[in-house]
């Protein structure tokens, strides 16, 4: 198949029950605003490229990459912080994301069998306007792709053209592994009807196991007929169970969802979204274990990375988020429901104007736990909220009614943390004063207001430690606090 190209990248789809995922070197992004996100973007990521990435040991899965479970709050009721970061994890992690690198090179040099979508009848490929449909050439290629009993690689190729697509399922389990050499241009249907059955996907990807994506292609999903028709743009329209979550460039909702999946790999991604593009989150990990997002540029109108419940071993590295609302773990606990999420690992990311930081954010009446978490070497350019917990998240006009259960929040590591607050509070801790937040601890800290300001940290209902210089910290003296109204 020859070199593939390494410019641009994006991985708009939802991935549902997969065993292995990849996205090596992928399929580029653009928005309705700027075209094509330029190379001179490249330099927001600083020293990313896939030598520096291999290194795992010696960047981001070493002793240091997740807080034990030693690290529990009886180390700080006994006015003693211990720090004690667990092996098993760090090993377990490393090892899943070696076998994983080596069943991606293994694909990648395989044997191939080579299937073109523009070989099936209905495959017109429109260069120009891309308003034909192609849907039925995709559903015929993807039937004999995924039926194909082959010694090494079924590579499904798409072509340098422009093809339209109503809402589709790939769906296996496929017989052999599975390449999808994406190198023209995907694009959604506008026609809303034809979402009539399936308001919330457009491509879905499921019971696929051994699948690489790549090609740096596009894949536009259209997602402004969307935006114009949501409750949040428009005032006057009710909120509803509208057709949403579509899962591409320029979605409705979120670009690309990680649902129920174990051992991923995302990495060169190129997301994009107008600021004011309501519930576009850049990459959303839900029920999914053992993933790494590296080296990803995300500019959207909602979180950059958001990462909900039964979720574990998630490790984003290298990320330049902005616009949007940063880096966020939940909201957790929604409708009084039961939550877990742990083994969370953010190192070496870069956010600019974003609403938030780095984020924990639950709801009051639900349950569960966001534990053993760290952010580390994080940098902050005219950020409203750098870093936050907020376990009274209420998303409504009114004020939400004070509950008694609450997800807890524990064992939080914030380090090497510096930059520039919007506002005047660069720390927030808004923590439930029947759950605290416990086990929190802060280390080379500086975050500035705006204008040089001295910013200022608002902490609540929260036992914290903190090491090294912290600025600014909470309003109590001493290494040791239990802040509370």
């Amino acid at each position: 198949m020859g070199q593939q190209r390494h410019d641009h990248h994006l991985l708009p789809f939802l991935f549902i029950m997969m065993m292995m995922i990849s996205f090596n070197n992928n399929i580029s992004c653009y928005s309705s605003a700027s075209q094509v996100l330029l190379e001179d973007d490249r330099h927001l990521l600083g020293p990313c490229g896939p030598d520096h990435d291999h290194d795992q040991s010696h960047h981001g899965y070493d002793s240091q990459a997740y807080p034990s479970y030693n690290f529990m709050i009886s180390t700080i009721l006994n006015d003693e912080f211990k720090e004690d970061l667990i092996e098993e994890i760090t090993h377990d992690v490393l090892m899943s994301l070696k076998r994983l690198d080596h069943r991606v090179d293994s694909i990648s040099s395989s044997v191939r069998t080579v299937i073109n979508v523009n070989d099936f009848i209905g495959a017109q490929g429109d260069d120009h306007d891309g308003t034909h449909d192609d849907t039925e050439a995709f559903k015929k290629a993807w039937e004999v792709a995924c039926s194909s009993s082959s010694e090494g690689v079924v590579v499904l190729v798409v072509p340098h053209k422009k093809y339209g697509l109503k809402p589709i399922r790939f769906s296996g389990p496929c017989k052999s592994d599975l390449t999808m050499q994406i190198s023209g241009t995907i694009e959604a249907s506008e026609d809303q009807s034809d979402y009539s059955q399936d308001g919330r996907h457009w491509l879905l990807i499921e019971r696929v196991e051994n699948l690489l994506v790549e090609g740096g292609g596009t894949i536009d999903g259209n997602g402004k007929m969307w935006w114009q028709n949501s409750c949040k743009i428009n005032k006057t329209l009710p909120c509803k169970n509208a057709p949403t979550n579509l899962k591409i460039q320029n979605a409705q909702q979120i670009h690309v969802s990680f649902e129920k999946c174990m051992n991923v790999r995302a990495s060169y991604l190129i997301l994009t979204s107008p600021e004011k593009s309501p519930n576009t989150d850049g990459i959303h990990v839900t029920r999914t274990q053992n993933i790494h997002i590296s080296s990803c540029v995300i500019r959207t109108g909602d979180d950059c990375i958001s990462i909900v419940s039964g979720s574990r071993k998630v490790r984003a590295t290298n990320i330049a988020c902005g616009p949007g609302h940063g880096i966020s773990i939940g909201s957790l606990g929604s409708g009084n429901s039961e939550a877990h999420v742990s083994e969370i690992f953010v190192d070496q990311a870069k956010l600019s104007g974003t609403t938030n930081g780095v984020r924990i954010k639950t709801w009051q009446g639900g349950s569960g736990s966001a534990s053993n978490i760290k952010f580390q070497n994080v940098e902050m350019h005219n950020v409203t909220n750098p870093i936050i917990i907020d376990q009274n998240y209420c998303d409504q006009d009114q004020a939400c009614e004070e509950q008694h259960s609450a997800v807890q929040v524990e064992n939080v590591i914030y380090e090497n943390i510096q930059g520039t607050s919007a506002s005047d509070v660069a720390i927030k801790f808004d923590c439930s004063k029947s759950f605290p937040c416990r086990g929190v601890l802060l280390r080379n800290i500086n975050l500035e207001g705006g204008g040089g300001k001295i910013a200022k940290a608002l902490c609540r209902n929260v036992k914290l430690a903190d090491k090294g210089i912290v600025s600014p910290r909470c309003p109590q003296e001493g290494s040791l606090h239990y802040c509370t109204n």
